[in-house]
């Protein structure tokens, strides 16, 4: 049987990519996979709880993100048992994760089995190199294309990017795309049952205090039918601008003026920087209209909120993907966000409303609010690309990809 060895963070820790891992072997074949991550406690990393998952396919031992080395990666292959004839090493990267670009590379250097690279973090439209990645992401992958067996990324057009700067390891480049969620019984729901059953959830299951709570069921910010609302979820970082989910409602409401529109962030923070973050979006909600609700969304409850959402706004400074987008197109809701970078190939391939200009995206999201017929046909688009995608189907071409590189001679490369 084809084995399967994922390198990189993982659950409990709070990070997207270990979100990314867990769904990818949520959706493998039991006994095919194990995962490599980083110690727990030593690490540093801020926990979504003292919980371990999978704990006997799981080996919390990689001390920390500048301690990572060949020998650490073979003791833990050696702990969870793996055989020399069968497994993969897939490592997630992205530079916060993987800081020590040259010793990155020297453990690929090292390992004498397969090796693939998911990059999550590269980019397709910087100035910084005629290719379109930016300057550090070029020099890095021209030290890992020669020492690494294949590297897969998430949008065609960093496939273009890569194989534009780099054309003799092309080969070595595939696309596997981001994987979708699916959740029917919640795109079964009307949106107002939807938002019913979110307004429930902030009244009595959610962590809000007692004054916001009131003020919700008070002013009937999703119990009232006259209300849209424009919404947007996740972590608050600041470069997702979230702040500009508040000027968007001002602008949306002048161009709409027959509608009641309702502007709604939801988040919390996850470190010091998105404290201060979140302070300033407080600073400009809750007069009547604009809401901040600072609140952890359950992994049940976050797409609930996204199809509650009549809009969901993403607007994001700096971002190549995004997991939220993921559950907001397996909810089948309507997604309204900036044409950029893989996000905005994910967003145009999935038939959502892209655009490259604010302007143009308000007067879109007006269409939307006018056309009611609009925006059932991109619920219905998404959902369909929620099935092309699905973490099912991406996790087999993971297995697919493993299987091809375990078929060629030699096996792996090395410089």
């Amino acid at each position: 049987m084809t084995m399967i060895y994922f390198v990189g963070t993982y659950k409990p820790i709070m990070c997207g990519i270990a979100d990314y891992t867990s769904f990818i072997t949520g959706n493998s074949p039991a006994g095919s996979w194990g995962v490599l991550s980083f110690d727990i406690e030593k690490s540093g990393a801020q926990l979504i709880s003292s919980d371990v998952e999978n704990w006997d396919r799981v080996w919390y031992g990689i001390p920390g993100w500048y301690e990572f080395s060949a020998p650490v990666i073979e003791e833990g292959l050696k702990q969870l048992g793996a055989r020399k004839e069968d497994p993969v090493l897939w490592f997630q990267h992205e530079f916060g994760i993987w800081p020590n670009s040259i010793q990155f590379v020297d453990i690929l250097r090292n390992l004498k089995i397969p090796r693939v690279v998911t990059f999550h973090t590269l980019h397709f439209q910087s100035t910084e190199t005629r290719s379109g990645l930016r300057r550090e992401q070029h020099d890095f992958l021209q030290i890992l294309l020669p020492v690494v067996d294949a590297i897969t990324v998430f949008s065609w057009g960093v496939y273009d990017a890569v194989t534009s700067a780099f054309p003799e390891y092309s080969r070595k480049v595939h696309v596997i795309k981001h994987g979708i969620h699916s959740y029917p019984a919640i795109n079964r729901l009307s949106r107002s049952e939807a938002k019913d059953r979110f307004n429930d959830f902030l009244l009595y299951e959610s962590d809000l205090d007692r004054e916001m709570k009131e003020k919700i069921h008070r002013e009937g910010i999703f119990s009232n039918p006259g209300n849209v609302v424009l919404g947007g979820t996740g972590f608050l970082c600041p470069s997702k601008q979230s702040e500009l989910l508040f000027q968007v409602s001002d602008r949306l409401q002048k161009v709409a003026p027959g509608k009641n529109i309702i502007a709604v962030r939801v988040g919390n923070p996850r470190d010091e920087t998105q404290r201060i973050y979140a302070d300033k979006l407080r600073a400009t909600h809750n007069s009547r209209g604009k809401y901040f609700f600072e609140t952890w969304l359950p992994e049940g409850v976050l797409p609930l909120a996204q199809y509650a959402f009549d809009i969901n706004f993403f607007w994001p400074r700096d971002c190549t993907q995004s997991g939220v987008l993921s559950h907001a197109l397996g909810a089948g809701a309507v997604v309204a966000g900036r044409d950029l970078e893989g996000v905005g190939e994910t967003l145009k391939e999935a038939g959502g409303l892209a655009e490259t200009d604010l302007r143009k995206l308000i007067n879109g999201m007006k269409e939307l609010l006018l056309n009611p017929e609009l925006a059932a046909r991109i619920e219905e688009k998404a959902l369909c690309y929620a099935g092309r995608f699905s973490w099912e189907i991406q996790a087999r071409r993971h297995f697919e990809l493993a299987e091809e590189l375990l078929s060629q001679v030699p096996v792996a490369s090395t410089a």
